[in-house]
C-alpha cells in the first residue's frame, strides 16, 4: 500500500525535559534535558495513533556545547563559539557519535540511539535524523570515528586557501578575529589560521549575526577564484568521500531518511554521486533536503532527493493567507507551479527554524493554523510535516536565553516546552483548548493516509470556478477508486455559508456521475446528505478558522 508520508519532529534534549523550574540562559544542571528513553514505547504509540508515519529526531549526532563531557573522553568546547548553553544541534563536532546530553548513560549513548530506532520501528513508524552537510562545529573532532578513517582537516594544507585535498577553507595564515562575536569570559577562542565561516563568510572576521560557530566545508568549489566561483570535481574532493562515508555508517545502523541539512549549499554534483552510493547499498534510505530556491527543485531531485522543503512557496503562500496578507485563492498557483514534481514537495506550516503558528509573530492563535493544515495535509498525495507541540498550540513565546523571545522553540538552550511537558506527561493538565487542537490535528493526519482518496487519489482544485470564495476559502476534489473528498478549508474567523460550484469537467477528470450521495464529516463525524451536481452549487457550512472534510461513498 502506498504511504503518505507524515513526519513529526522532535527535538529529544526539549521533548522528554519535565522541568517546570527554569532559569533563562540556564545550564543542563539547572533547566534539566531530555533523553532518548523519555520516548518510551507509550509516547510512540501515542505518536502513531496521531498520524505520523516518520519521526525526525532532530540533534542527534554530537555536536557543540558549554556541558562538560571530557570525564567521559569528549572534548571540551570554547564558549565563545557556542551559540546558548546547550549548543546547536547544527555545529557538529564528532559525525559518528551521538550527543551525550540526550543520553541516560553517557558510556552507552550509541545503544540507547539504537534502542530508539527499535522502538520507533516496533511502533510502526520510520526514523529521520540529520545529517549537516554544509558546515561543522569550529573545534570539530571526532573521538567515534572507525579505525582508520581519517578526521575532517586531519591531512589539510592550512597553507592555501582552497585546494581539492582540503575539507576547510583557510585564511591564508590570518588568526580568527573574533571581536565581534559576543562573549564574556577571560579567554577568547583561538584559530589560526582563521577558517571560512559555514554561512559562506570567507574572511578572518565573522559577524555575530553570521554562523560564527561553524565552519564551511570545502566540496570543490573555489569561491574566491579570481576568474569568479569555480568548480573542481575531477579528482573526486576528499571531503566528497568522507562525508559519504558518514552517510554510510549512520544508515547502516537502521535509520530510514536523512534531513539534510542546507542542501541547497552543497553542489548538487556532490549529492549526485552520493546519493546513488548510498541508495545502492540501502535501497530503503530516503533523503529530505532543505532547498530554500525553487530554481533549483528539480536539480536537486534529480540529484537523488526525495522530497524537498516546499518553504518559499506554499509555506510562505499559507502563512501568509493565515495571516490575512493573501486571498486563499493564492495557494492554487504555489501547487501549479510545482504539478511536475508536487510528490516531492514536503509541506509544513512549523518546524524548528519556523515561528509558532500561535506565537504573536505569526498567527497569534493556534485555531488559525487550523484551515491550514488541512490544506497541507489533504491537498495532494506529498508529505507533510507537524512540529512537536504544534498539536497542542505550542506559542514559542518563551524567552528561554540565547535565541530569546522570538516566537520559535530554542534549539540553543536547555529548556523544558510546557504543552510538550503536559501533553505528553501531564495529559490532566491540558486545557480545553489544547484537547481539541490535537483531535483535529489527529483527524486530518490519520486521514492523510487511513483514506484511500487522500493517501494516493487525484486532486481536482475548484477554484477557478469558486471566485467567490477566493478570499477566505479553499475548496478541493480527492477522488481514489469509490472515494471521492470534498474538502472546503476556512480561513475566515467568522463562520462561512459557501456554495461551491462544481464543474462538469470535475465529473469527466474524477469520473463519478451528479447525484444524491452520503457524506461523513471526518472533524465531527456527522453525517450530512449531499446534492453533488454541475448544475447547482453545493452549499455547505463551514466553521471559522476550520473546514469541512467530507467522506463521499461512491
Amino acid at each position: 500500500m502506498k504511504v503518505k508520508p507524515v513526519v513529526y519532529q522532535i527535538l529529544p534534549r526539549l521533548f522528554g525535559n519535565k522541568n517546570k523550574s527554569l532559569v533563562p540562559n540556564g545550564s543542563i544542571e539547572q533547566n534539566g534535558c531530555g533523553k532518548m528513553d523519555d520516548l518510551n514505547s507509550d509516547v510512540l504509540s501515542r505518536i502513531r495513533k496521531m498520524g505520523a508515519t516518520h519521526v525526525w529526531y532532530t540533534g542527534i549526532i554530537r555536536h557543540a556545547t558549554t556541558t562538560d563531557y571530557s570525564g567521559f573522553g569528549i572534548p571540551r568546547q570554547h564558549a565563545q563559539v557556542v551559540k546558548g548553553k546547550a549548543g546547536s544541534p547544527y555545529a557538529v563536532t564528532d559525525y559518528y557519535d551521538v550527543d551525550p546530553d540526550i543520553a541516560t548513560n553517557v558510556e552507552k549513548r550509541m545503544e540507547e540511539f539504537m534502542a530508539l530506532v527499535r522502538r520507533t520501528h516496533e511502533a510502526g513508524m520510520k526514523v529521520v535524523i540529520d545529517f549537516v552537510p554544509n558546515h561543522v562545529a569550529r573545534e570539530y573532532h571526532s573521538v567515534a570515528k572507525p579505525e582508520l578513517v581519517r578526521d575532517l582537516g586531519a591531512d589539510d594544507d592550512n597553507k592555501m586557501h582552497f585546494s581539492t585535498g582540503n575539507n576547510f577553507y583557510y585564511c591564508w595564515g590570518m588568526p580568527l578575529d573574533t571581536s565581534d562575536i559576543p562573549f564574556d569570559g577571560e579567554e577568547r577562542y583561538e584559530e589560526c589560521p582563521a577558517k571560512a565561516t559555514g554561512n559562506d563568510h570567507f574572511d578572518n572576521h565573522p559577524h555575530r549575526d553570521d554562523w560564527y560557530e561553524t565552519v564551511k566545508l570545502n566540496y570543490g568549489i573555489d569561491y574566491c577564484d579570481a576568474g569568479g566561483r569555480s568548480c573542481h570535481f575531477t579528482p573526486i574532493p576528499d571531503t566528497w568521500s568522507k562525508m559519504t562515508d558518514i552517510l554510510m555508517f549512520w544508515a547502516s545502523k537502521g535509520i530510514d531518511a536523512f534531513r539534510c541539512d542546507m542542501a541547497e549549499m552543497v553542489p548538487d554534483a556532490f549529492w549526485c554521486w552520493a546519493t546513488d552510493k548510498v541508495k545502492f547499498a540501502y535501497p530503503r534510505i530516503q533523503f529530505i533536503g532543505e532547498v530554500y530556491d525553487p530554481a533549483q527543485y528539480r536539480n536537486y531531485i534529480r540529484a537523488g532527493f526525495d522530497y524537498l522543503y516546499d518553504k518559499v512557496g506554499m509555506y510562505d503562500c499559507v502563512r501568509d493567507v493565515m495571516c490575512g496578507r493573501r486571498a486563499a485563492g493564492d495557494i492554487t498557483s504555489q501547487w501549479q507551479v510545482n504539478d511536475d514534481i508536487f510528490q516531492h514537495m514536503l509541506y509544513f506550516l512549523e518546524n524548528h527554524d519556523e515561528q509558532r503558528i500561535a506565537s504573536e509573530f505569526f498567527a497569534g492563535d493556534a485555531q488559525k493554523g487550523i484551515p491550514g493544515m488541512i490544506v497541507s495535509a489533504l491537498l495532494n498525495t506529498n508529505p507533510v510535516m507537524v512540529y512537536a507541540g504544534q498539536e497542542f498550540g505550542e506559542k514559542g513565546m518563551d524567552e528561554e536565553g540565547f535565541s530569546g523571545r522570538d516566537g520559535r522553540t530554542t534549539i540553543f538552550d536547555y529548556w523544558s516546552v510546557d504543552t510538550l511537558r503536559r501533553g505528553f506527561f501531564d495529559r490532566r493538565t491540558l486545557r480545553k483548548p489544547e484537547r481539541e487542537w490535537q483531535r483535529l490535528y489527529t483527524r486530518i493526519l490519520t486521514a492523510a493516509n487511513k483514506e484511500v482518496a487522500i493517501r494516493e487519489g487525484k486532486l481536482y482544485d475548484l477554484m477557478y470556478v469558486n471566485p467567490q470564495m477566493a478570499d477566505k476559502q479553499f475548496a478541493f476534489l480527492r477522488k481514489a477508486e469509490g472515494q471521492l473528498m470534498v474538502v472546503v478549508a476556512n480561513f475566515d474567523e467568522m463562520p462561512a455559508v459557501v456554495d461551491v460550484n462544481i464543474p462538469t469537467h470535475a465529473f469527466e477528470y474524477l469520473q463519478f456521475r451528479p447525484a444524491d450521495y452520503e457524506a461523513v464529516e471526518l472533524l465531527t463525524d456527522s453525517q450530512q446528505q449531499l446534492s453533488i451536481t454541475d448544475k447547482q452549487p453545493l452549499r455547505l457550512n463551514v466553521p471559522p478558522c476550520g473546514g469541512l472534510v467530507l467522506r463521499v461513498k461512491l
